[in-house]
């Protein structure tokens, strides 16, 4: 199983019968961005709210994370039996008018505006049989309608999994520089250590003692075990690509380990001449990577 964006996009249109030979058509749209968890906002023509609780089912048993709006376009020609509501309408008119005398204002009353008023545009009830045509066939619409997102989504997925495998191996190459550097550091930390306790301490202090000293602070100065577990955690994270699914937050999880890690080496080879720079440019470099990789993995499912 690969791993899947949440962003995506995808569109049908369809017709429906009115009976006999009256049909009209309609366009249904799915458009998908990031989202922590499985965000549905639906936009429908007034008469289908019921169809709305089908639909947030449908997309909850195909879809698991992501931001998500479905619209449902109907040709005008569908439109030409919808009618308004007087009363709603009446009362607008009449409040304009009372508003505009009693505050001695100019101005007409805007019709679109007014007709944009939520309840303001209805259907007859004649045309409930044709909504109820209408919502069967958005539901027998929406199964395509959502393959066809999934697999845009899933073609995304395979682009994000490669540039983070891209990641993942720079950041393997870095860790294995790092490692082989390694003796050399700490020789020269431990050279740098012993200098400046000898200075400090003066020539008649006990030898052994400035030693067991050294040792101390080389152990606590150690990147073994960061370098062992950025590994781990670069091998963990090619088997959570491999594996693929619901695998997003995991993998930002894994991210911020490895973050840590950078920022721990840096810290412990900070100050340390020669090739210490050169693990401090690695270290940087780690650091930008799993950056990047992060604003990738937001978009990961």
């Amino acid at each position: 199983m690969a791993i899947a964006s949440m962003t995506g996009f995808a569109r049908v249109q369809a017709r429906v019968s009115l009976g006999g030979e009256e049909q009209f058509g309609y366009t249904l749209t799915a458009k998908s961005v990031n989202h922590r968890f499985l965000d549905l906002q639906f936009r429908l023509p007034n008469g289908l709210d019921a169809v709305e609780v089908d639909l947030r089912r449908l997309l909850k048993e195909n879809l698991i994370r992501g931001h998500v709006d479905l619209t449902l376009s109907v040709d005008r020609a569908a439109q030409v039996k919808a009618g308004y509501n007087r009363e709603l309408i009446a009362g607008y008119l009449t409040a304009f008018d009372a508003a505009r005398r009693e505050h001695n204002l100019k101005g007409e009353p805007d019709l679109n505006a007014a007709l944009r008023l939520p309840g303001a545009l209805q259907t007859e009830d004649r045309n409930n049989t044709d909504m109820s045509a209408l919502a069967a066939s958005v539901l027998e619409q929406t199964v395509p309608l959502l393959e066809q997102l999934k697999t845009m989504r899933a073609r995304e997925g395979e682009a994000l999994e490669s540039i983070l495998r891209g990641t993942l191996d720079r950041l393997a190459a870095a860790t294995a520089s790092i490692a082989e550097l390694r003796p050399e550091i700490e020789q020269r930390s431990q050279e740098r250590l012993t200098q400046r306790l000898t200075a400090a301490v003066g020539p008649e202090f006990n030898q052994q003692r400035v030693l067991e000293e050294v040792a101390v602070l080389i152990e606590r100065s150690d990147i073994s075990e960061e370098l062992t577990r950025m590994t781990t955690h670069i091998e963990h994270f090619r088997e959570l690509l491999t594996m693929g699914g619901e695998v997003g937050k995991k993998l930002d999880f894994l991210l911020q380990e490895m973050n840590r890690e950078a920022n721990t080496l840096l810290s412990k080879t900070a100050g340390i001449n020669g090739k210490g720079t050169r693990i401090t440019e690695l270290g940087l470099a780690m650091k930008s990577e799993i950056e990047k990789a992060r604003e990738q993995v937001q978009n990961v499912e």
